[in-house]
């Protein structure tokens, strides 16, 4: 392997190992199912809605209604990973008041958004 040969893999390895973090976070869809209780297969139904409503999105150009149109499926999606947990029975304490807090703030920001949206002509 020649020095330029050698000198462009290592640069495209690197830039590998930088997107392999967003990558793995962008495709949710694809975690392992085989053995999961009812509780992870509802996390991993709600990941993959959030993605799928998330990718099905026009994006503008406006950076405000972007920003706003795509946090309501995210926020979405964390409500329902929250309330999963709630429904699981555990019943942690701590867990059960932050489960509780994402759910009352992320639906409070959802109404949020989408009034700007509509404020917003959008």
């Amino acid at each position: 392997m020649n020095r330029l040969t050698a000198l462009a893999s290592g640069i495209a390895f690197a830039g590998f190992l930088t997107l392999a973090p967003a990558l793995a976070q962008m495709n949710h869809g694809t975690m392992q199912m085989d053995g999961m209780d009812a509780t992870s297969m509802a996390y991993a139904d709600a990941m993959k809605k959030m993605d799928m409503d998330m990718s099905a999105m026009a994006m503008t150009g406006k950076p405000g209604a972007d920003f706003a149109a795509m946090m309501i499926p995210h926020h979405q999606g964390a409500i329902d990973m929250a309330k999963a947990y709630l429904d699981s029975g555990e019943n942690d304490p701590e867990l059960t008041n932050v489960a509780n807090d994402i759910v009352t703030a992320q639906e409070t920001e959802i109404a949020f958004f989408k009034a700007w949206l509509a404020k917003n002509g959008q």
